[in-house]
């Protein structure tokens, strides 16, 4: 590991904590739903408040660090976040729940563009590849240890909430404590959806679907399990394969991204995807048509987390294949630009996943989750498909497939060692 990623380590375990406090919340409020009996249609609505307040947040957050500074900007929305779980579990209902959601999504993404914009300040062209490595592991590795924190108590008890809280107290201690001065925000700006469409149609579709599809994924599978009658154990440790699993496959689908036409890969792996999410029909446990055999059921249940393991290995990976596929047809200079256009896009098909999903789950019952995602899938396959007859296949040997969090933010994609850096604007030889 480079120098300056061991010197990160504030960033990194500052970030890491708050991503162990969202895992928890974020499954905690599904179950407690179910508990509360609220509709999935409610849970739905309230789930995509954290959607519409990550999408608001990464809208605003650059102009108020600009004014204040990454360091007061980290405080403040660490802190708020801290209130909106304590929020959360005084006033269960499902207004104060959407409330609380869109306060922890302003939050979060505040803390996020924070912490990638310093990481990028400090990167050099020979470790930003492992900067964004390293980031990318504790985003993703918190995500999944707060899912299993989800047995340190009985979902319905107060306790989980204050853990949250707690954690995302904690998270603002190393960033306070840091000797570094903060760096100087640098505006990024991004690509306009018509334009974006114009230059890689696929990669603008593939982008909107792909975020109704991971809202709908993470914000319902804790709901779906409670609702089938697993234990809380069984279900934070379907959460944590779920997590894992697609962390494990960003390696082998960026190897064939780089090999193959990027464009196929596209559609394999979302084909792919419907198919494991059939499968995950086939072996999922229906509480109330339940006629198998002991042994039947047990065995059906581990195939059951295999196949949704399974499908989240091929299914995470989809914004980093939608990222490299798009920057195939964009200079260089102009990776960060189409980055930031993507993560606008997919951040406005988030905001409906999880309600459009709860509907399908309100018509087929519990496994509307899978039919939903299988026709997501099928919409970006198809239009793949379509594409592949249209357009030639293009190389840019500037482009690579690079694993990123699906949360990334523009200031974030600049750690993409394929990315040209953002240079400060010389403001004396402007005035020359």
């Amino acid at each position: 590991m480079q120098k300056e990623v061991k010197r990160s380590w504030a960033l990194f375990i500052g970030i890491g904590v708050m991503m162990i406090a969202h895992g928890l919340q974020m499954q905690i409020m599904g179950i407690r739903s179910v508990i509360e009996d609220f509709s999935v249609f409610t849970t739905g609505i309230f789930m995509s408040g954290y959607y519409v307040g990550y999408f608001v947040g990464s809208r605003t957050t650059p102009n108020f660090v600009s004014k204040v500074g990454h360091i007061r900007v980290f405080a403040a929305f660490a802190s708020l976040a801290s209130l909106s779980a304590l929020v959360a579990v005084i006033y269960i209902n499902p207004f104060m729940w959407t409330i609380s959601r869109f306060i922890t999504g302003i939050s979060l993404v505040s803390c996020y563009v924070v912490t990638e914009s310093w990481l990028n300040d400090r990167a050099t062209n020979k470790n930003r590849g492992q900067l964004l490595s390293a980031y990318m592991m504790v985003i993703y590795f918190g995500l999944a240890i707060g899912m299993l924190l989800l047995n340190v108590s009985k979902p319905e008890d107060y306790e989980p909430f204050i853990l949250v809280s707690i954690l995302l107290s904690v998270a603002l201690v190393p960033i306070l404590l840091t000797k570094r001065p903060a760096p100087k925000f640098k505006k990024i700006e991004t690509i306009s959806i018509k334009e974006l469409y114009k230059i890689s149609p696929l990669g603008t579709l593939s982008s909107f679907f792909t975020g109704i599809i991971h809202a709908a994924f993470f914000s319902l599978i804790a709901v779906y399990a409670t609702k089938a009658n697993y234990t809380l154990l069984e279900t934070s440790v379907l959460l944590f394969i779920s997590t894992i699993a697609g962390v494990i496959g960003q390696g082998p689908i960026g190897y064939f991204s780089d090999t193959f036409d990027r464009r196929k890969v596209i559609v394999i792996t979302t084909f792919g995807s419907s198919l494991l999410a059939f499968l995950s029909i086939l072996s999922s446990n229906d509480p109330f048509q339940n006629i198998y055999h002991l042994n039947e059921f047990a065995f059906k249940k581990i195939l059951f987390f295999i196949f949704v393991g399974l499908y989240s290995s091929l299914c995470l990976p989809l914004f980093s294949l939608n990222l490299a596929h798009t920057n195939d047809f964009v200079p260089k200079s102009k990776f960060v630009a189409a980055g930031g256009g993507l993560q606008f896009i997919f951040g406005v098909g988030a905001i409906s996943g999880p309600i459009l999903c709860s509907i399908f789950m309100g018509w087929f019952g519990l496994n509307g989750l899978f039919v939903f995602l299988i026709i997501a899938h099928a919409i970006i396959g198809t239009f793949g498909l379509y594409r592949m007859r249209v357009r030639d296949t293009v190389e840019n040997p500037d482009s690579t497939f690079t694993p990123v969090p699906a949360t990334i933010t523009p200031a974030g994609l600049e750690l993409d060692p394929d990315a040209k850096p953002i240079e400060e604007p010389n403001y004396q030889q402007q005035n020359n």
